[in-house]
């Protein structure tokens, strides 16, 4: 007996060393997109850090948030790059690399993205402020709250199909991520939530918040869009 449990003992070597490389390739990938992030949106990051409160001054935080887009095609590419090498991963050249690569189609993302909610966001303000003078006002504040969903929802969605399918057109993403976001509503749901904690954390305690959270949270999210986009062509 105790020398079958010898036996079992030495034949159990522990984990490998790949096993560590893979671990320290997410967590060098996490630390170095943060870093990364942060230097991308630089101008809201060093807003966001002086300003004691950014909800007050949301157009203005809004028209910033315009670099977003671009940053995350490119730590989106730095995750892609995670799944394929593993422990060899270089999150900074992919990061670079996936930035430089998907800056047109991310931008115009970004750009349509952030006009649709100024648009929602000052409809919003209105009827808030005119609540009595326009009729059903009490029904137009939820559509208004579900077109920015949506209009977020769709944008990151389609950031990632752009990473993941860089030689389809943008249009033709468009229509994937609009379906793929209704289809599985439940990972758009999980992506909001997961979203808001990014900007909460952001907004909270800027330097902090962008530091720690937004690497590992935008990793599921990736996973999400990355599992959905895949599932969707593998249908026949």
């Amino acid at each position: 007996m105790s020398t079958a449990a010898g036996q079992k003992r030495r034949r159990w070597a522990g984990p490998g060393f790949e096993t560590f490389g893979s671990i320290f390739g997410f967590i060098y990938t996490f630390l170095a997109g943060n870093a990364l992030l942060a230097v991308a949106n630089a101008p809201l990051v060093l807003s966001l850090s002086l300003v004691a409160d950014p909800a007050a001054a949301w157009p203005f935080f809004l028209a910033l948030s315009v670099t977003i887009a671009p940053s995350l095609a490119g730590i989106f590419a730095a995750f892609k790059a995670l799944n394929d090498d593993g422990g060899a991963v270089k999150p900074v050249a992919a990061f670079l690399r996936g930035y430089k690569r998907s800056f047109a189609k991310a931008a115009l993302l970004g750009v349509g993205a952030v006009a649709m909610l100024m648009f929602l966001g000052v409809d919003l303000a209105v009827i808030q402020n005119n609540a009595a003078a326009i009729p059903g006002a009490a029904l137009l504040v939820p559509l208004i709250v579900v077109a920015a969903a949506v209009t977020v929802t769709l944008s990151v969605t389609a950031i990632a199909g752009v990473v993941l399918l860089p030689e389809a057109q943008l249009k033709s993403i468009l229509k994937a991520s609009l379906y793929l976001a209704v289809q599985r509503w439940y990972l758009s749901l999980a992506m909001l939530v997961l979203l808001g904690i990014i900007v909460s954390a952001a907004v909270m305690q800027p330097v902090l918040g962008i530091a720690l959270a937004p690497a590992p949270l935008l990793f599921v999210i990736w996973s999400n869009a990355s599992y959905a986009f895949h599932a969707a062509l593998r249908t026949p």
